[in-house]
């Protein structure tokens, strides 16, 4: 059964570039992002996991925990490591699941046939603490990522599961959000909303982001 939002996501013990590693250990009490990246020494997978690096202290922020994946060795990822250090001035010192029996990427469906049967793809996972998949995303190799919008939807997710609101097109943490429809009773909007509304529609309404 292919993974859908909000099933949990899938657990795992599988060698990785710190060592044997299991998931739901690893991850406890947390966010996680989980990603694949399609091969070991490969151009853009190098940004990536150096960007990935670079963003340590804005993933610890938000209590994230970051696991990379290839259908590469351990012994591979060890030996690109330094390479990636090198030429992305940075420290890579998140696990990189060593997938070579392809198990975990198939659980993920991280493997997909019509764009190559021998590497993954670029899939995204978002874990919340409570295990479940809360966002997908899936690019082909030849596409990086963007790490801006990974950041973005964690802030989405996280700010959404403690308040009544949904973000809006293109919405950045700090900006303007809207109210869910199923708030209509004034009193809770002023409980709710100190900082006061725009009805713009009966249907659209729109407030500070209430945890700033």
């Amino acid at each position: 059964m292919s993974l859908q939002l909000g099933t949990i996501a899938p657990d795992f013990t599988q060698n990785s570039s710190l060592g044997k590693l299991h998931f739901y250990d690893y991850i406890d009490g947390k966010w996680a992002i989980f990603f694949s990246h399609p091969a070991d020494f490969t151009p853009v997978c190098t940004t990536e996991l150096g960007m990935t690096a670079k963003l340590k202290s804005q993933f610890e922020k938000r209590n994230c925990k970051v696991i990379a994946l290839s259908v590469d060795s351990e012994e591979s990822h060890k030996k690109w490591i330094p390479d990636i250090n090198e030429t992305q001035n940075c420290v890579v010192d998140f696990p990189i699941i060593a997938d070579e029996d392809k198990s975990v990427a198939s659980l993920y469906d991280m493997m997909q046939p019509a764009a190559s049967d021998k590497m993954t793809v670029r899939s995204v996972f978002f874990i919340d603490p409570n295990k479940k998949i809360r966002a997908m995303i899936t690019y082909p190799a030849s596409t990086g990522r963007n790490f801006d919008e990974i950041l973005r939807v964690i802030d989405s997710l996280q700010l959404t599961d403690g308040y009544k609101v949904a973000t809006p097109v293109n919405w950045k943490d700090g900006e303007d959000v809207v109210i869910v429809p199923a708030i209509q009773d004034p009193e809770e909007l002023k409980t709710r909303f100190p900082k006061g509304f725009k009805v713009v529609k009966p249907y659209l309404r729109m407030t500070p982001q209430p945890n700033k």
